[in-house]
């Protein structure tokens, strides 16, 4: 649920966000360059669907020569989705594309979409919902990378309390945190077994879904994640029926997007091309090793609790791998079909070019080159 609390400010900040999304004034030398010195332009999203193996890369020592500095702004603070990048910058990946990334974590998350468009960050992790949303505002952010392939927001309810299904929640209580998608999500769930949002007391507890679960507030929540909060809710000595919104009606779509903007895209092609072939590495990697990743992690970010972490990997880890095997891959039928899903729930109010939300060249030309270990 945490990493989803900067889709609440979202329906608000996209309003402003055009302001915000002016030329980067950044170079090579400064903490935080946005890398958009002009060059040709750069490749379409239209490419075949490949397909690969899981064959982790081997450790590579840092190219020599100078350096370009690169930021990523994460969608909250770090966890086992980040661990790929950690890896890319811990084992040089990062530095063998002679790129130097700071991995930063944003005072507030909702800004990730508008610091990546204006260029203050070169990529950043959001929403394939806030993406759309953005890009119906104006603000021009592509997603390049499919990093969650599936949902991790889900309907949770304590096993003791018999609620299992979403018919079960009729006449009960459903903790959520105000983020509107939520509400249309809970919907099309309880619709898929004959009921309505009408069936349920929505309440309102902010970001504290797990506490008012598990101190019996509420009688459901939605808006939590099932790799994480709900381990947390188990850590404590609860446990858990979890309903899973891709099995109750709602369209599958990406939990987690890697992003960047249209300027960078088109100024700046090499500088994604080289981002983007180091952060596969880093996640492949991971998914040959999911507690090996965390351990990375925990080393360059101590605060991470591992009690968490390393169950979580478990679960998300295979979240990471696409239907063909293929890390960051999207599917376009999957964006058309989520955005159908937005217009139909109100979420999208205008008419939207869904296919250039969404950018697989950079992917695809990384699983072209010969000297990649895919």
């Amino acid at each position: 649920m945490m990493k989803l609390a900067g889709l609440l400010a979202i329906y608000v900040a996209l309003l402003l966000a055009l302001s915000a999304c002016g030329p980067s004034t950044s170079s090579t030398q400064t903490p935080r360059p946005g890398d958009t010195s002009r060059a040709t332009a750069g490749p379409t999203a239209a490419s075949p669907t490949p397909r690969i193996g899981t064959t982790p890369a081997a450790t590579l020592l840092p190219s020599p020569g100078p350096m370009t500095k690169v930021s990523v702004a994460l969608d909250w603070f770090p966890w086992s989705n980040h661990s790929g990048l950690f890896i890319a910058d811990k084992r040089g990946y990062f530095a063998e594309e002679g790129l130097q990334v700071e991995i930063n974590t944003p005072a507030d998350p909702s800004t990730v979409l508008q610091t990546v468009a204006s260029g203050r960050d070169d990529f950043g992790i959001n929403y394939q919902t806030g993406v759309l949303l953005a890009r119906e505002e104006g603000v021009p952010v592509v997603s390049i990378m499919g990093l969650v392939q599936h949902p991790l927001n889900s309907v949770m309810a304590l096993k003791s309390s018999g609620i299992a299904q979403p018919r079960d929640l009729a006449g009960k209580k459903v903790g959520w945190p105000g983020i509107p998608d939520n509400e249309a999500l809970l919907d099309t769930m309880l619709k898929n077994q004959g009921k309505s949002l009408k069936d349920v007391e929505l309440v309102n507890v902010g970001f504290d879904l797990v506490t008012a679960l598990i101190g019996e507030q509420v009688d459901a929540i939605v808006g939590a994640y099932w790799v994480h909060e709900a381990i947390s809710a188990t850590n404590q000595g609860y446990e858990l029926n979890i309903m899973r919104m891709e099995d109750y009606g709602v369209p599958d779509f990406y939990e987690l997007v890697l992003v960047t903007s249209e300027e960078k895209i088109a100024g700046k092609p090499d500088l994604v091309q080289r981002f983007v072939r180091a952060v596969m590495r880093g996640y492949q990697d991971a998914i040959a090793d999911p507690r090996g990743a965390v351990a990375v992690l925990k080393q360059a970010r101590p605060e991470v609790d591992l009690s968490i972490e390393n169950p979580g990997v478990d679960l998300l880890a295979p979240l990471w791998v696409s239907d063909n095997k293929v890390f960051g891959w999207q599917e376009e039928s999957r964006w058309v079909n989520f955005a159908g899903w937005m217009q139909e729930n109100r979420l999208l109010t205008k008419a939207l070019d869904v296919k250039a939300a969404f950018n697989n060249s950079f992917v695809a030309k990384t699983l072209k080159a010969p000297d990649q270990p895919y």
